[in-house]
């Protein structure tokens, strides 16, 4: 599946959206990428979910883990065609978390499925709660990456749809100068991710 197909999935499904948006990030952007209106048909779940799947199926990974929300979806599904355990961290009271009976082990291989990137905040979190229960890093994996490559968490690091996407700090941003008005479609829109 090259860049323009997944970009023509994208906007079929009405999952890339157009306008001024305050990205989980706290950055604004005039593009969104709604990847659970894409994911919601069970055939562009398998077909993008198998090419993630495929990257990391040689690795020996033992455990899928994403970051909730908007990692769940992706990571179930990596997890189930790679015939592996997943689970997800989330946030309790603002610090990320694993929780309701998941837990890690040292030595336990994973790799970390995150539905888009655009700083990593999310990701790095999810990270730091491996490093501290002594799990191995096998690599990230996401539906779409914001940032084209610039963010990297992992030296083994692949992203479906890689690709530039302009964002800015909300004091920087010409669309908020336009007097445009702002929607934060995220889970966490005010949030840091």
């Amino acid at each position: 599946m090259s860049n323009p197909s997944m970009l023509d999935m994208f906007k079929s499904t009405g999952a890339l959206l157009e306008g001024h948006f305050r990205l989980t990030s706290g950055r604004h952007s005039n593009a969104y990428f709604q990847c659970a209106k894409v994911l919601q048909y069970p055939e562009h779940l398998s077909a993008v979910c198998s090419r993630i799947a495929d990257h990391f199926r040689e690795s020996g990974v033992g455990t899928v883990i994403s970051p909730a929300i908007g990692g769940i979806v992706v990571g179930t599904e990596v997890g189930r065609q790679l015939g592996v355990k997943t689970i997800f961290a989330e946030r309790k009271e603002g610090i990320m978390t694993i929780r309701r009976g998941f837990s890690l082990e040292k030595g336990e291989r994973v790799i970390v499925v995150e539905d888009v990137i655009t700083t990593g905040g999310s990701v790095a979190e999810v990270i730091e709660l491996l490093d501290a229960a002594g799990a191995i890093l096998v690599g990230v994996g996401s539906v779409v990456d914001r940032s084209n490559g610039k963010v990297r968490l992992s030296d083994n690091q692949f992203s479906v749809l890689a690709m530039e996407v302009v964002s800015y700090t909300p004091e920087e941003c010409p669309l908020c100068k336009a007097g445009i008005p702002v929607e934060a479609p995220g889970s966490r829109a005010n949030q840091q991710k």
